[in-house]
């Protein structure tokens, strides 16, 4: 099969009905699971996942970093072939994700749940959100152009991996924050009010997105943003999160059947302009939402108006695909 030159949402896999069942499941034996050392208690790049810990596995931490699924069987060959590339890229990607490894014959009701029909099959997870991958050994140089889109979209989510080790094997002096932005400690004054304040609540949104608390992470960055209005690095975090929600909730498949069916509706062409948006499809995302606002008026184009400047939020100012959007929104308008 030839390498795919895009990729999407799989809308058909409702990952958070599997996730809330497996939390159920792991309230009512306590959580003894992790505590035993089960996957998922480390922070191996190279995992193996079953049915019973894909939520925890997967889940609930490409919420945090996205998770690129290998399903496989120790009867198929090709699989023998592509098990390698995979696990030599992840070592050497070193942690920016991880490896999922998922036995088909050992798991029959991930494999069903994941629509597998042949093998090897790779996905990736991200946000909850399953991404279509591709099904046979391909060469590394296409496994890599793949993993490559795989982490666009992954970074327009905010989804980042930690800063590298220095020499000393002590991270960077700058701070990540949940919003996928690059926060200098200078930022604020050292042991200010201020600086504490940002710190904890920038703290509480990371781990609340760890978890898989949309509503969490953006009531911490929410709590930045009344305290200190205009703050970018929350503004941004918050609009990333809510992207997040938004995509999470919609039907993909029946998301672009009904921005097909009804060019004029901008709530229609708005859900798949945020889909692209999240994989990465920047300018494929501002450009729908622009396409809306030129052939409609009045309140729909308001609409439409609106949602393609709360995408902008999401991203620097100076953003080059923002600034080059906001010239032609201004031509449109004006």
């Amino acid at each position: 099969m030839n390498q795919p030159r895009d990729f999407s949402l799989r809308g058909a896999i409702d990952l958070s009905a599997r996730q809330a069942a497996a939390q159920r499941r792991q309230r009512m034996a306590g959580h003894e699971s992790a505590a035993a050392g089960q996957p998922g208690a480390g922070t191996d790049t190279i995992i193996e996942v079953t049915d019973e810990s894909f939520n925890t596995e997967v889940a609930a931490r490409s919420r945090s970093v996205p998770v690129i699924l290998d399903l496989w069987a120790d009867w198929c060959g090709p699989c023998k072939q592509l098990g390698p590339v995979l696990e030599k890229l992840a070592a050497e990607a070193a942690g920016a994700w991880v490896l999922a490894r998922v036995d088909v014959d050992a798991n029959p009701q991930l494999s069903a749940a994941l629509q597998v029909q042949s093998i090897p099959m790779v996905m990736a997870v991200i946000g909850g959100q399953v991404v279509d991958g591709f099904v046979g050994a391909l060469p590394e140089s296409q496994v890599r152009e793949w993993i490559g889109q795989v982490m666009l979209a992954a970074e327009q989510l905010g989804l980042r991996p930690a800063p590298a080790p220095d020499a000393d094997g002590q991270g960077q002096s700058a701070e990540a924050t949940p919003a996928g932005q690059t926060r200098a400690m200078a930022d604020y004054p050292a042991g200010s009010a201020a600086g504490l304040e940002t710190d904890a609540a920038y703290t509480q949104a990371q781990e609340a997105m760890e978890r898989g608390d949309m509503d969490a992470a953006a009531a911490a960055f929410e709590r930045v943003l009344t305290a200190y209005p205009g703050d970018p690095v929350a503004a941004m975090g918050l609009g990333r999160v809510n992207l997040i929600r938004r995509v999470g909730s919609y039907d993909q498949a029946g998301a672009r059947r009904d921005a097909d069916e009804r060019p004029d509706d901008s709530e229609a062409q708005g859900r798949v302009a945020d889909i692209d948006l999240a994989l990465g499809r920047i300018e494929a995302s501002f450009d729908r939402l622009l396409a809306t606002i030129a052939r409609t008026s009045g309140e729909e184009r308001e609409k439409a108006r609106r949602h393609l400047v709360s995408l902008f939020e999401i991203f620097p100012p100076k953003d080059s695909r923002v600034t080059k959007a906001r010239a032609r929104l201004s031509s449109l308008l004006f």
